[in-house]
């Protein structure tokens, strides 16, 4: 028994997250590993099936392979059998992977987007899904309970407690079968993916393998530092690959975040494309041109345009807070058609409940080929039909500065129009009579203020951000 709690690891929105070589260290994640395993083996109630397993894998970033190995040293160690990943992977290649050696648990060893300074432990369940606050909640309990047990990973292997695994061919063949190949073969469509140097990799290239789709990938090689900047699919961080589209007269342009599991895109004329278009898209084609059904989840900072176009369709929409393992609790008891965030995270029908930033910019493929259009033309015909809103998010640090929510709850108007309506179950969003809206939530895996705005002109949206962050600074 150790003598004190280590109140450095907290669990946040998608995981444990902290920076290389300060709060993410070998000896923490191997505290992190041991918390897991007295969860495993004591408190997690497995289904009929499942067996006492955990699989674990690894992207690109620094040390991520050194840190998988310590993770599965110490379950090794404490009698939990574990598949460990050969190479890196995305992680929804290690959750469908946890579903198809039926797993109890998924580690994947991953800071998602966040800077290349940053590293990460997420937690998938038998499902495949985001970990639960109240799973997070039993590890972070056994935090420092019990000392660290290890043993050689060598022997962990030679005695099977550890099996090195191939996650890949299994997740490529899911995706094969998924998508609608017969169709797709025979297009000469010019796709261009930049992978941001993450675990995405080759993945898109070998499930399109025997096709006739021109593509081509950008930011291939494994470079831990992202350039400097963030391996996330945002504008800020694409514009090379923007530029690229337009000069190349690129059909589509697709972006794959650190790990994969989050996407972005752009248009033939070089715009990016916000993810949440991506989403409204996508419902129109598992809908229109495929003819499956069911409810659709976003996120609480979600577009307005999904209400749209839920309603014209008949479906259901669902509304959660900002993280994926809400739309994942969903997927898991609900019929659910699509959900997914703000961010890039989407999630699909008859899969695991879990976002995968390949499958969805391979069907964002597929419906291009399904209505013989580029991006562009599928966009302008969806915003025709259920209007254009223009989405803008800001990041705000704020230091030592508290972020004061009864404040902003007291605002009664946003640039001349009435707020109509207040939602507060996650950070504070005012909606205005106009359909815009301004939103402001404390990130859950940075230390900063997210701000949120909506509106049916860029600059307006634009405008209601800069009177956000004025509001922030004045409170």
């Amino acid at each position: 028994m150790t003598d004190t709690m280590n109140t450095e690891i907290k669990f946040g929105t998608d995981g444990w997250r902290a920076v290389i070589s300060d709060t993410f260290t070998f000896k923490n994640v191997a505290i992190v590993s041991q918390a897991i395993s007295e969860w495993v083996n004591h408190d997690l109630k497995r289904k009929s099936g499942i067996e006492k397993r955990v699989a674990v894998g690894f992207d690109t970033r620094f040390l991520s392979d050194e840190y998988a190995k310590i993770v599965s040293r110490v379950l090794a160690k404490n009698n939990v059998e574990v598949y460990l990943s050969d190479a890196a992977i995305p992680t929804p290649a290690l959750s469908f992977g946890v579903t198809r050696l039926k797993c109890a648990v998924g580690i994947m060893i991953t800071a998602s987007h966040n800077p290349g300074k940053f590293n990460g432990i997420k937690i998938k369940t038998w499902q495949g899904g985001a970990a639960s606050k109240e799973i997070t909640n039993i590890v972070e309990y056994y935090l420092c309970r019990t000392e660290v047990a290890t043993m050689d990973l060598a022997q962990a292997v030679k005695e099977r407690r550890v099996v090195i695994h191939n996650f890949r061919v299994d997740y490529v063949q899911f995706l094969k079968k998924y998508l609608d190949l017969n169709r797709i073969k025979n297009t000469a469509f010019k796709v261009l993916t930049d992978v941001m140097h993450g675990s995405g990799n080759g993945l898109m290239a070998e499930v399109l393998k025997g096709t006739k789709v021109r593509l081509s990938l950008m930011r291939a090689d494994v470079n831990p530092t992202f350039d400097g900047g963030k391996p996330e699919p945002v504008a800020e961080y694409v514009q090379e690959l923007c530029a690229r589209v337009k000069k190349e007269k690129i059909d589509l342009g697709l972006i794959l975040d650190g790990d994969a599991d989050r996407i972005g895109a752009v248009s033939s004329n070089g715009d990016f494309v916000s993810p949440q278009k991506i989403l409204g898209l996508l419902i129109l084609h598992l809908v229109q041109d495929r003819g499956l059904n069911g409810g659709v989840v976003k996120t609480i900072c979600g577009t307005t345009m999904l209400d749209h176009i839920t309603n014209k369709l008949g479906l259901k929409l669902y509304e959660t807070p900002v993280g994926f393992k809400y739309i994942s609790d969903l997927m898991a008891s609900e019929n659910i058609l699509t959900g997914g965030e703000e961010a890039g995270g989407i999630g699909f029908q008859n899969y695991i409940p879990e976002r995968d930033g390949t499958l969805a910019g391979l069907l964002l493929l597929e419906m291009m080929v399904y209505r013989k259009k580029n991006l562009k033309q599928l966009i302008d015909e969806m915003e025709k039909e259920f209007g254009r809103y223009y989405y803008v998010r800001s990041d705000l640090g704020l230091g030592k500065k508290p972020f004061d929510p009864d404040k902003i709850k007291s605002v009664k108007r946003l640039l001349g129009k009435k707020v109509i309506e207040l939602k507060d179950y996650d950070g504070v969003k005012l909606i205005c009579e106009d359909e815009s809206w301004l939103m402001f939530r404390p990130s859950g895996t940075e230390p900063l203020v997210r701000i949120y705005a909506e509106a049916k002109s860029l600059n307006k949206a634009q405008q209601l951000i800069k009177y956000g962050e004025r509001l922030i600074l004045k409170f």
